[in-house]
C-alpha cells in the first residue's frame, strides 16, 4: 500500500511540473509567430562579375593585385612585356617627324609659288604692254620713214633734191626698219614669259597636290602612332571597375593569351544576397519590395535592400541554406540587391539573413530560425 502512495505521488507530482512548464511556456517562453507581411530567408552575398583580360598577348613582367584586393577603377593590376611595342612607338614618331618635315617643306615651297607666280604674271604683262606700245611706235616710224623716202625718190628723179638727202631718206627707213623688227621680237619675247609665268598657276596647282599628298602623309603617320600607342598603352591592364579580386588566374612571367582572363572582380557597390524563398511564399513577394538584410558580423545594424530578381523556376533547396528542415523543399531563387554598402563593410561569401516585407504595414522584425 506504501508503495503504491509513493508511486501516485510521483504521477502526480510530474503532472504538476509538466502543467507548470506548459503553462509557463504558453505565458511567456512560448515565442511569438513571425509576423505576417514578412518574409524570412537566409543566403549569401555575391555581386556582378567583371572579367579582366588583356587584348594583347605578352608576357607578364609585374603583378600588381592578387586576391581579396580591394581595387579601384583605373589602377593597374597588369604590367605586360611591351619592349616590341615600345620600339614600333619610337619608329612610328620618328617617321611622323620625317613626314611633317615633308609637309612642311612642301607648304613652304607652295607659299613661295603663291606670291612669285603673279608677281611674274604682272611683270610680264607689264612687258608685254610695254612692247606693243614700243612695236606700234616703231610701225609708225617705219611707214613715215617709207613715205618721206619715197617722196625724196620723187624729188631726186624732178632733181629739185640733192642725191644726199634721198639716200638719208633711205638709211632713215632701214633704221626704222630694224626698230621695227627689234619691237617685234620683243613683244614676241614678252608673250614667250608672259606664257611661262602664267605655267606657274599649273605649279600652283602641283604645289598644292604635293602639300595634300603629304598631308595625308602626316595623318597615315599619326594613325600608325596612334595605333602603336594604343597597344601600348593596352599592355598595361587597369581595374574596369572598383571592387574586390576574388579570383586570380596569372602570375609572374606567365605568357598570356589575347583575350585569356587574368583576374575576376566583384563590384562591392552592386553586391545582392541571393536567398531561396519557400514555393508556398513565392505569391507574396514581388520586385522592388523592400528587404532588410543581418549578418554575423554585423548583428545590430540591418541593411536595407531591394528585391530586383525572382528566378522564373523553381528548385530543391540548396545545400548552403543553413536550415535543415528547408533542404527538402522547392524554393526560388531571390537577389536581394543593396542599396548602400558603407565603407565596402559587406564582402563576397559572407552569409547574412533576410527579411522581405510584402505588406508595408507590417512592422520590421529580425529573422527567426
Amino acid at each position: 500500500m506504501e508503495k503504491k502512495t509513493k508511486i501516485l505521488t510521483f504521477i502526480a507530482l510530474f503532472i504538476s511540473v509538466l502543467l507548470v512548464a506548459v503553462v509557463a511556456w504558453w505565458l511567456g517562453w512560448r515565442q511569438p509567430p513571425f509576423p505576417e507581411g514578412l518574409v524570412q530567408a537566409n543566403g549569401r552575398f555575391e555581386g556582378d562579375h567583371y572579367t579582366v583580360s588583356s587584348k594583347w598577348p605578352g608576357r607578364v613582367v609585374e603583378l600588381l593585385a592578387r586576391e581579396g584586393d580591394l581595387i579601384e577603377k583605373g589602377q593597374v593590376m597588369v604590367k605586360l612585356d611591351d619592349a616590341q611595342t615600345l620600339a614600333k612607338v619610337n619608329q612610328a614618331k620618328a617617321a611622323l617627324d620625317v613626314k611633317k618635315a615633308e609637309l612642311k617643306a612642301a607648304q613652304t615651297a607652295l607659299s613661295v609659288f603663291k606670291k612669285n607666280v603673279p608677281l611674274k604674271i604682272d611683270t610680264a604683262k607689264a612687258e608685254l604692254n610695254h612692247t606693243h606700245a614700243e612695236l606700234a611706235s616703231s610701225l609708225a616710224n617705219e611707214e613715215q620713214m617709207f613715205r618721206d623716202a619715197e617722196r625724196f625718190r620723187e624729188l631726186l628723179k624732178r632733181e629739185t633734191v640733192e642725191r644726199r638727202r634721198s639716200e638719208q631718206a633711205d638709211l632713215s627707213l632701214k633704221v626704222a626698219r630694224a626698230q621695227h623688227l627689234t619691237a617685234q621680237s620683243a613683244r614676241t619675247q614678252a608673250e614667250k614669259k608672259l606664257a611661262e609665268a602664267r605655267l606657274g598657276q599649273n605649279q600652283i596647282k602641283a604645289e598644292e597636290d604635293n602639300v595634300n599628298a603629304m598631308t595625308a602623309k602626316v595623318t597615315q603617320a599619326e594613325a600608325a602612332l596612334t595605333e602603336a600607342q594604343s597597344i601600348l598603352n593596352d599592355l598595361v591592364v587597369q581595374a574596369p571597375a572598383t571592387g574586390m579580386i576574388t579570383t586570380r588566374i596569372v602570375d609572374n612571367g606567365e605568357m598570356v593569351a589575347a583575350g585569356s582572363p587574368l583576374f575576376d572582380i566583384v563590384d562591392l557597390d552592386k553586391l545582392y544576397l541571393k536567398v531561396y524563398v519557400p514555393e508556398k511564399e513565392i505569391g507574396k513577394v514581388r520586385l522592388g519590395l523592400p528587404a532588410q538584410i543581418y549578418t554575423d558580423a554585423f548583428p545590430d545594424k540591418a541593411f536595407s535592400s531591394t528585391l530586383r530578381y525572382i528566378a522564373s523556376q523553381a528548385e530543391f533547396t540548396p545545400k548552403e541554406v543553413q536550415t535543415p528542415d528547408e533542404r527538402v523543399k522547392l524554393v526560388y531563387a531571390v537577389k536581394l540587391y543593396l542599396d548602400n554598402n558603407p565603407e565596402h563593410k559587406l564582402t563576397p561569401g559572407l552569409p547574412a539573413d533576410a527579411v522581405i516585407r510584402w505588406r508595408e504595414a507590417t512592422p520590421w522584425a529580425k529573422p527567426r530560425w
